[in-house]
């Protein structure tokens, strides 16, 4: 039985940073996936580094809303009828972590996560052989009226509060910056910190080309527990195999919870189903990212196409996707962006890991060292890869983390 330093559950964005940053502390390493490199929400994201997303989903915001979303089956928020009592725990952990102490807890936390990610992923991309693919075009935050920007300005009073740069936009601005939207809408906010990836998909796809030329390695098999051993940790799989190594990184996404169940730690992840359209590249003349945050998507362009994808289905693993959300979001997507063609798209369902506070798990598992979480990043898996890696292989190597881990310890449930 071969015996690594390290295995890696998951090969995702969060998972493949998090093998390459132990890499480079000089470990050996193993990732194992399901389905191999890039086959999860590391393929059908937005392509977004959000840094500036720095609040929390669970805040008193979301919950003035959620009683008009959640009546739309198709809209912005949903909990299918047949999911209802499964997630109920889930949604009362979520409802407290509105509330406004708690809210600030959380955004303390997640600013320094997305601090340290931002300052950690340019000189990962360089490392790696990545950075032409990263652009900086800016978000462009849309509002259907003065009470809709008048709403959001809280969020950007605390973003101010941290330095972020932003500017409030007339429509004549917005033109500007992005030709061709609807009159509907009559206020913007343009944030120009805001950075993305030419495709997440093949930006993924790179990283494992990457680490395995580093000599790493990448088995495809379904992890289906972990065992702590005397000196290490046996990764158990679907198919009766076992893999060892000295310690184990669980960053399987949406399945971790599963994983973890196996040692023994019970940790409230749920899934976030998002869903998108990939439209050709010529589908319109994009400039930059545009959040149509009223209506819970954006509409980005990457390298292989336009993507108009988002919104929360709260469902679980295992329901059948519901594609008519895809073709609600596209349809008002047409109505937004009048003159974008709607034909020949590619649709897509994903699994988002998300936790109650959205904050995710990143720390040493309570019931062994040897086990360290990294998962449960919901809609920022992309955006806090590069600082959820170094504070992994800080972890790895015994080294005192780059930023306070105790907001994101399992042990807080």
């Amino acid at each position: 039985m071969a015996t690594f330093d390290v295995i890696v559950v998951g090969a995702g964005v969060v998972g493949l940073s998090t093998a390459i940053a132990a890499q480079e502390r000089g470990l050996s390493v193993r990732v194992l996936d399901r389905e191999g490199p890039a086959a999860g929400a590391s393929a059908g994201n937005a392509g977004a580094f959000a840094f500036t997303d720095i609040l929390p989903l669970a805040s008193p915001g979301i919950l003035r809303q959620a009683p008009k979303w959640l009546l739309d089956p198709l809209g912005p928020l949903t909990v299918p009828p047949a999911y209802a009592l499964r997630i109920a725990p889930w949604m009362f952990r979520f409802w407290r972590a509105c509330s406004p102490d708690r809210v600030a807890h959380s955004t303390a936390a997640q600013t320094a996560l997305m601090d340290l990610s931002k300052a950690e992923l340019e000189p990962f991309l360089a490392r790696t052989g990545t950075q032409a693919m990263l652009r900086k075009a800016g978000n462009l935050q849309v509002y259907e009226g003065e009470a809709e920007l008048n709403a959001s300005l809280p969020g950007w009073k605390a973003r101010e509060a941290h330095g972020i740069a932003f500017r409030h936009l007339t429509a004549a601005e917005m033109a500007d910056i992005q030709p061709g939207l609807s009159p509907r809408f009559t206020h913007g906010t343009f944030t120009p910190g805001w950075y993305s990836i030419a495709d997440p998909k093949l930006y993924t796809l790179a990283l494992a080309e990457y680490f395995v030329a580093a000599g790493g390695a990448i088995d495809i098999a379904e992890a289906s527990g972990l065992r702590p051993v005397d000196g290490g940790v046996e990764v158990l799989t679907a198919d009766g195999g076992i893999r060892r190594a000295g310690r184990a990184v669980l960053a399987a996404g949406a399945f971790s919870h599963r994983l973890a169940r196996t040692i023994g730690e019970t940790i409230p992840l749920e899934t976030e189903r998002g869903y998108n359209t990939t439209l050709p590249p010529d589908a319109f003349d994009l400039r930059t990212q545009v959040t149509f945050g009223g209506h819970g998507f954006v509409v980005s362009r990457l390298s292989t196409g336009i993507r108009v994808g988002g919104a929360v289905e709260l469902g679980g693993l295992d329901l059948p996707p519901n594609f008519r959300r895809s073709e609600a979001m596209l349809t008002k997507a047409e109505r937004f962006l009048p003159g974008l063609k709607t034909t020949g798209g590619v649709q897509w369902m994903g699994f988002r890991p998300s936790l109650p506070d959205s904050l995710p798990v990143i720390g040493r598992a309570r019931t062994t060292a040897r086990v360290i979480h990294a998962f449960g990043h919901g809609h920022l898996g992309l955006t806090q890869s590069a600082g959820t890696a170094r504070l992994v292989a800080d972890l790895l190597t015994d080294r005192d983390p780059a930023i306070d881990l105790a907001p994101f310890s399992s042990q807080r449930f």
